[in-house]
């Protein structure tokens, strides 16, 4: 083991020192170039890497309680890490926390409840419930972690428009607080936390467990509609008039997309640049194909996806990537998409734009996730009817070229933008001022989020994050 590390926060950490930790961890305890140490650091976009003084790779949930103690008494960060999907900042001199060998997910049929740990993804929660006839609100992508998904709201592209975010259907939180205790948080036991916690991402603590409702669902009717991108405007003009008089049971999206010439992707989508449009449908076959034959009347299609599947099929929906890759990304919601709206994409995103983007997607939301659930939650986008995320792909070579399209796509947007953002589409560019997170959540939801954290983080140490700080 090295004998001590840098840290910008503390100057050194001691080997005696984290020769106590590794004592006491089930785990492994790592310090930087350690043999495990950038495997347990690697995340899922390349562009930001994380590089904290020490990594508590947790076994189990004695090992957050002692990491967390452990960087308090030192006065260092903590940082959380599950799939690291979401990176925000490097975490220099940070204690990181992982919790991916801590998979657990059990379901219980009768009450049609899951119990998943903090490490579990997508993929697994939505096989072992589908052996039950269940499904959860699962994401776009099977590979994201639960957790992270789940306390930043959880948009499911094929159940929130009907059932709501995944935060509304959370019974139990087990999170090890600041203070190194291991709370077992429901909206019975510490209501503002609970609140807090959904909506608020790992602001609060180390969520180590999530007890959450599944629902009777076994397939749904859907996939995607391909375009060429020449037909643009009229798939994305069809797509707005359309998409407002969808029924609750149906949801869609869009995404103009610039698509790399990948083997792995079907012959006339490699290098291609086209409309990927995204569909699901609870209901029967016959009904979705009704409510979809205006979006295939208008332009022809390139290549049809949709079909009656499996709800295990839900990553066919969007197809997102499944490996890590090199990005930029941003976001923002729109209170309406008007006739100019769809203008202002096609002149930045369509034929002769020399758009760089690999996507810009446009999603609906509505129904559901409109309405407050029985346990309200910090989710502050409830009552925006559009978020837009756009990407795109390279490394720091081209950081500045993209970033300047991406903050067109945003500028240009600017005249409908909603004032509040959807937390799991923030990039590290978003929310780097007390102000722009503030502005994110809404003031008074936010000086609530700030007084919670007066209670169960006075000391900021949950902050390698879109940060929330504690009310003075």
């Amino acid at each position: 083991m090295q004998q001590n590390v840098a840290s910008p926060v503390t100057g050194l950490i001691q080997a005696e020192d984290i020769s106590d930790l590794v004592a006491v961890t089930d785990g492994e305890v790592l310090l930087p170039g350690e043999p495990g140490y950038a495997a347990e650091c690697a995340g899922f976009n390349v562009n930001n890497p994380l590089e904290p003084a020490l990594v508590v790779a947790a076994a189990g949930t004695a090992d957050v309680q002692n990491a967390v103690r452990f960087a308090r008494r030192r006065s260092l960060l903590v940082a959380i890490k599950a799939t690291a999907h979401q990176v925000v900042q490097p975490a220099h001199g940070a204690v990181l926390i992982t919790t991916s060998r801590m998979t657990g997910v059990t379901v219980d049929p009768a009450r049609r409840v899951a119990r998943v740990e903090a490490g579990a993804r997508w993929a697994q929660v939505v096989a072992e419930a589908a052996r039950h006839g269940l499904a959860p609100l699962a994401g776009s992508a099977p590979g994201v972690g639960v957790v992270g998904y789940t306390l930043g709201g959880g948009l499911s592209p094929a159940l929130g428009r009907s059932r709501g975010y995944a935060a509304d259907h959370v019974r139990l939180i087990e999170v090890v607080t600041a203070d190194g205790t291991q709370r077992h948080v429901t909206a019975e036991t510490e209501r503002d936390l609970f609140w807090a916690l959904r909506g608020g991402k790992g602001n609060f603590g180390v969520v180590t467990a999530l007890e959450f409702d599944l629902f009777p669902v076994t397939r749904f009717y859907g996939g995607g509609l391909y375009y060429a991108g020449e037909r643009l405007a009229a798939v994305l003009h069809a797509w707005r008039e359309w998409v407002q008089q969808l029924p609750e049971e149906a949801t869609s999206s869009v995404m103009v997309q610039r698509l790399p010439p990948a083997p792995e992707l079907p012959e006339v989508l490699r290098g291609a640049f086209v409309v990927h449009l995204r569909f699901a449908h609870l209901g029967s076959a016959a009904d979705a194909e009704r409510l979809l034959a205006p979006l295939r009347a208008a332009a022809p299609v390139l290549l049809d996806l949709v079909a009656d599947k499996p709800f295990t099929a839900i990553g066919d929906i969007h197809l997102d990537p499944a490996d890590p890759l090199p990005y930029y990304d941003r976001t923002t919601s729109l209170r309406e998409v008007t006739a100019a709206t769809i203008d202002a994409l096609v002149e930045l995103t369509g034929p002769g734009s020399g758009c760089p983007l690999l996507g810009v997607e446009l999603r609906a939301l509505g129904g559901a996730l409109d309405r407050e659930p029985a346990a309200p939650n910090a989710v502050p986008v409830r009552g925006v009817p559009f978020v837009v995320f756009a990407l795109g792909v390279g490394g720091p070579d081209r950081a500045a070229e993209l970033r300047g399209a991406l903050d067109n796509v945003v500028g240009a947007l600017a005249p409908w933008a909603a004032d509040r953002q959807a937390p799991n589409f923030l990039s590290a560019d978003e929310g780097t001022s007390a102000a722009a997170v503030r502005a994110i959540y809404g003031p008074e939801r936010y000086d609530r989020l700030a007084a919670v954290k007066k209670v169960y983080d006075p000391g900021n140490l949950f902050r390698v994050n879109h940060n929330i700080r504690p009310a003075a």
